[in-house]
């Protein structure tokens, strides 16, 4: 069984949440690495809140710095929808 990874941050309350981690990556177009999480949260319509943000893997204490750009969004938007195609791909799969 595959471990999670995850991490602690504090919200707008001031209330430690635990999030997980989804996926990381570092764009060749950007020359930045993002991190991609969900704190298992549901938004209205039933579906899981996933967050992005910019993080430097060689720093030991992590921080995670907002993504700004349009551009940085479309990024991920895109890798988020190749992996839920793939995902979706291999769950119609099974059930045949």
């Amino acid at each position: 069984m595959e471990e999670k990874m995850t991490f602690k941050v504090v919200n707008d309350e001031g209330k430690e949440v635990e999030c997980e981690v989804l996926f990381t990556f570092e764009s060749d177009e950007t020359k930045k690495n993002y991190i991609v999480y969900t704190d298992n949260t549901l938004d209205d319509e039933g579906n899981t809140k996933v967050y992005a943000s910019i993080y430097n893997p060689n720093q030991d204490d992590t921080k995670l710095m907002p993504i700004e750009t349009e551009k940085e969004w479309k990024i991920i938007e895109t890798i988020l929808d190749e992996l839920q195609n793939e995902i979706q791909g291999k769950n119609t799969e099974s059930e045949e």
